[in-house]
């Protein structure tokens, strides 16, 4: 399998996962914020990490938004 596709960004998240994610607490949709490198979920107020293209999408390693 080709690890590097056309579609994504270098750093970036494959769109069609993106697509798919949802927030692990909450079920609702997530946004990708490309400059951060984060995942928002604006109704659990957490930003999701998301390193060498991989989403964290664990809670205790989500960033509080205020």
């Amino acid at each position: 399998m080709n690890s590097s596709s056309p579609e994504r960004p270098a750093g970036g998240v494959d769109p069609k996962l993106l697509e798919i994610l949802v927030c692990p607490l909450t079920k609702g949709p997530l946004e990708y914020d490309a400059e951060k490198q984060e995942l928002i979920s604006r109704a659990a107020k957490l930003a999701y990490p998301i390193r060498d293209g991989i989403p964290i999408m664990l809670p205790e390693e989500a960033r509080r938004l205020d």
